[in-house]
C-alpha cells in the first residue's frame, strides 16, 4: 500500500478511536449521582428519567424521597432541632440549562422544601426566599403549613437542654458557653476573657446532606440540595445547601458538583462552583473534587466535608476530607452500566 493509501488508513482508525472515545461517553448517560448511600433516593431519580422525567424532575423526586424517608435524622422534617427545639429545612434546585435557581433557608412548617425550592425557581423572579417569608410563599403556593416536630426531636432537645446545651455554637460571649445556656450577650472587650466555641465536631449523624445531580441522554444538568442543617443550630442559622455555588452547582456546558459536610465553613470557598469551574478548564471529574476540598483543607485541616462532581460527558467523581468519624465518603451512582453505593477514600 503506498503512502496515500497508508495516509488513508491512519486517518480512518483515528477517527475510529474517536468514535469510540466519544460512544464511551455518552455511554455514561444518563446519569444520578448523590452524597451519601441513600440508595432510594438514587432510584427515584434514575426512575424519573428512565420514564421520561425531566433532569430537574429527577432532582425534586430524588430529594423528596429523603424528606419524607428523614434520611439519617438530617433531611426533612423531626430531626436536627434547633437550639429552640425546631426544625427548619435548608434546600435549592439549579437548572444547569438556563442558569435558574430556587432556594429557600430556614423554612418552617413546611415538609417539601425542594419542592417549595422550584416553586421559587419557577413562580418567581427571585433566587432564595428565607424564614417565615419563605413559609408564607410556599403557603400561597399551596403547600400544606404542618408541624415539623416528632418525638425524636423533641427527645434530642430535651437531652441537649439536659447536657448543658452541649455542643453549641456560640463564642466570645457571657455566661460561657462551654459550661452554661443561654440567652447569651456578647464579651465587651476580648481577651482573657475570651470563649471560644466549644469542640463542634461535625459527623455523618448531623450533617449529611443530600445532594443530588442527574443528566439526561441529551445532556441536560440538574442539580439540588436538601437538609434540616446542623443540629443544635443558633435559631435562623442557613447553612450552604442553598447557597448556589456552594450547596451544589450546574451548567451543562460543563458539568455539575455537590457538597455535604461543615456548611458554615464549606459556604466560604463555594466548592461546588469551584469544582464545576475546574471541570471546564478539562479537568477530571475526580481531580477537580479533590482540589476544592484540599484548597478548604489549607484553612481548616480537619474539615468534615464532601463533595461529588460529573462532567458533561456523565464521568463522575468524588473527594472527601478525612477526619475523625470519617475516613471513606459513600456516594451512590446510577448510569446506563451500573447501579451501586460506592466509596471513596478520603484525603
Amino acid at each position: 500500500m503506498g503512502p496515500p493509501g497508508y495516509a488513508v488508513v491512519v486517518a480512518l482508525l483515528l477517527l475510529l478511536v474517536v468514535w469510540a472515545h466519544e460512544a464511551a461517553a455518552a455511554a455514561q448517560v444518563p446519569l444520578v449521582l448523590n452524597t451519601w448511600a441513600f440508595a432510594g433516593a438514587a432510584r427515584r431519580a434514575w426512575s424519573t428519567i428512565a420514564s421520561g422525567g425531566s433532569v430537574l424532575d429527577a432532582v425534586e423526586q430524588g430529594c423528596s424521597w429523603c424528606e419524607d424517608a428523614q434520611c439519617d435524622g438530617t433531611v426533612g422534617y423531626g430531626g436536627s432541632p434547633d437550639e429552640r427545639g425546631e426544625t427548619t429545612l435548608d434546600a435549592m434546585i439549579m437548572n444547569g440549562d438556563t442558569m435558574e435557581v430556587g432556594a429557600v433557608g430556614d423554612l418552617r412548617r413546611i415538609k417539601s422544601a425542594i419542592s417549595v425550592a422550584r416553586a421559587v425557581m419557577e413562580h418567581s423572579t427571585h433566587t432564595l426566599l428565607v424564614g417565615e417569608s419563605a413559609s408564607i410563599f410556599a403557603q400561597n403556593m399551596g403547600f400544606l403549613s404542618e408541624d415539623l416536630t416528632t418525638h425524636r426531636s423533641l427527645s434530642l432537645h430535651w437531652e441537649w437542654l439536659q447536657n448543658k446545651c452541649q455542643p453549641n455554637s456560640w463564642k466570645n460571649v457571657f455566661p460561657n458557653p462551654e459550661t452554661t445556656c443561654g440567652p447569651y450577650k456578647p464579651i465587651k472587650e476580648l481577651g482573657s476573657q475570651q470563649h471560644r466555641v466549644s469542640a463542634y465536631r461535625a459527623n455523618i449523624h448531623n450533617h449529611d446532606t443530600i445532594g443530588l445531580i442527574a443528566i439526561d441522554k441529551f445532556g441536560n444538568i440538574a442539580a439540588g440540595t436538601s437538609t434540616n442543617g446542623q443540629i443544635h443550630k443558633i435559631h435562623g442559622r442557613v447553612g450552604d445547601s442553598p447557597i448556589v455555588g456552594a450547596g451544589a452547582y450546574a451548567d451543562s456546558t460543563a458539568g455539575a458538583a455537590a457538597a455535604t459536610g461543615n456548611g458554615d465553613i464549606m459556604m466560604r470557598f463555594l466548592p461546588s462552583y469551584q469544582a464545576v469551574e475546574y471541570m471546564r478548564m478539562g479537568i477530571d471529574p475526580i481531580t477537580a473534587c479533590q482540589k476544592v476540598i484540599r484548597r478548604i483543607q489549607k484553612y481548616h485541616p480537619n474539615l468534615f466535608g464532601a463533595v461529588i462532581c460529573a462532567n458533561k460527558t456523565g464521568s463522575y467523581g468524588a473527594a472527601c476530607s478525612k477526619s475523625p468519624g470519617l475516613d471513606q465518603f459513600h456516594f451512590m451512582v446510577y448510569n446506563p452500566e451500573k447501579g451501586s453505593d460506592q466509596t471513596v477514600d478520603c484525603i
